[in-house]
């Protein structure tokens, strides 16, 4: 036993000692969790795996005892009729709660035009053709599939877009050694195929048009302008403003998610003389775990529960539109991107970056096949007046993503081996004509 005089003896300590844990500020270390947190969020891997993992909840829950539990949530009503919001919960996760997910694709697409690989025609020529073929030849696809089976040509836009998040997170896990070359080609093409698949929902999918809330909404975007141009701050000033521009957005007859696009693309992408980030790299830093950890997850959870039974996928394979999405997904997007980029590097001067063979963009295009969000999206679109229909074409979404994610892993994990082999060959080589020269071998 110690001595009565050695117990009250303060206990000695050094500047780098770590204080006992009831000594440590809770507050500061709530910030330092909640800042892990959203580090852990941007990483590209990160959105890839929330989003699987909402799916997959979607679907255990849906097929589950629970079934009905889930569909009475999806399908209950929380509107406000003064602002013109007749929304279910489903409604409210695709119209509202995706439009912060449109957003950050905004302010990607914006950084690319100004400052990325778009903003140089030369470097941009093969991601954007590959990204024009691989819209066109799914849509092409489902066409044929469809068309020559007497089906219904609603879904055509279905398989036309690539899932940015679930892509990159699988180019991530799958294909840590391959050249960073194919991230940019692959960033590039998703977001040149965001732009057109936003197009496409705005064109396409605006069944009436109120002139007087959309030129509310382009009147709010214009003093959004403003205000930023003039370097007002303060978030009590523009969350607001962005939420009356997509409750106007939404009551124009244009998807509201478009809402969501046009505030990011106006953002400025550049910094200011005294400034070491952009408005939009600053804000996207922020918002991005929003987008990652709750946007893409809670609208997966409401649009990828579908039921499935032992007949579904021969259901499935049976109807001309569900087959024409699944294929247009797997064998459209691959053949669309890579053909478009072979002709492009074949009759123009365009070129594929030295660190990349074709094999290598084979299975970037093989990803490209991944058309989880927005895909799940244009369905609600297409088929909103035929639900068993719009059930199946969900089924045959995840299925052609599934196959398009596991195909393109396996293509990745092979073409990884090959370059790891290829950066170890130089080393060796050079310490054998280190020893060869009497020197030691590094």
């Amino acid at each position: 036993m110690g001595s009565p005089l050695a117990d009250e003896r303060p206990p000695v300590t050094t500047p780098s000692a770590v204080p006992p844990r009831a000594d440590r500020d809770p507050n500061a270390d709530a910030a330092r969790d909640r800042r892990s947190v959203a580090d852990f969020l941007r990483l590209e891997v990160s959105g890839g795996l929330m989003l699987l993992v909402a799916a997959m909840i979607a679907l255990i829950w849906v097929n589950s005892p629970l079934g009905d539990a889930y569909t009475s949530l999806r399908d209950h009503h929380l509107d406000i009729p003064a602002l013109g919001l007749e929304l279910s919960v489903g409604h409210w996760a695709s119209d509202g709660v995706l439009a912060v997910f449109f957003f950050i694709a905004g302010i990607e697409l914006k950084r690319e035009l100004v400052v990325g690989e778009l903003r140089r025609p030369a470097a941009a020529l093969l991601p954007v053709v590959a990204a024009v073929g691989g819209m066109v030849t799914p849509a092409l696809v489902y066409t044929a599939v469809a068309g020559f089976s007497g089906g219904s040509l609603d879904g055509w836009a279905v398989p036309m877009a690539t899932d940015i998040a679930f892509a990159l997170g699988v180019l991530a896990v799958a294909g840590r050694h391959m050249p960073s070359a194919l991230r940019t080609f692959l960033l590039t093409l998703a977001i040149v195929d965001d732009l057109i698949a936003i197009i496409v929902i705005a064109v396409f999918f605006t069944s009436t048009l109120n002139l007087w809330a959309l030129a509310g909404a382009l009147a709010g975007l214009l003093l959004f302008y403003l205000l930023h141009r003039r370097n007002v701050h303060g978030w009590y000033l523009y969350v607001p403003l962005s939420v009356a521009i997509w409750v106007l957005m939404y009551n124009s007859g244009i998807h509201a998610t478009i809402a969501g696009v046009a505030i990011g693309m106006l953002l400025r992408s550049v910094p200011g003389p005294y400034e070491k980030e952009s408005p939009a790299e600053r804000i996207e830093h922020l918002v991005h775990p929003y987008s990652a950890g709750i946007a893409v997850p809670v609208f997966a959870l409401f649009a990828a529960g579908v039921e499935v039974s032992g007949g579904t996928f021969a259901d499935m394979a049976g109807e001309p539109e569900a087959l024409g999405v699944a294929l247009g997904l797997f064998a459209g997007k691959l053949i669309g991107v890579f053909g478009a980029t072979w002709l492009a590097a074949r009759f123009t001067r365009a070129e594929l970056s030295p660190s990349l063979g074709w094999p290598d963009l084979a299975a970037g295009a093989m990803l490209a096949g991944i058309g989880f969000t927005v895909s799940l999206l244009i369905t609600e679109l297409s088929f909103a007046d035929w639900p068993a229909m719009e059930e199946h074409v969900k089924v045959a979404v995840l299925t052609g993503s599934l196959l398009s994610a596991v195909c393109g892993s396996a293509l990745l994990a092979l073409r990884g081996r090959h370059h790891r082999r290829r950066n170890a060959a130089p080393a060796a080589g050079d310490g054998e004509r280190a020893r060869d020269d009497g020197a030691p071998a590094p």
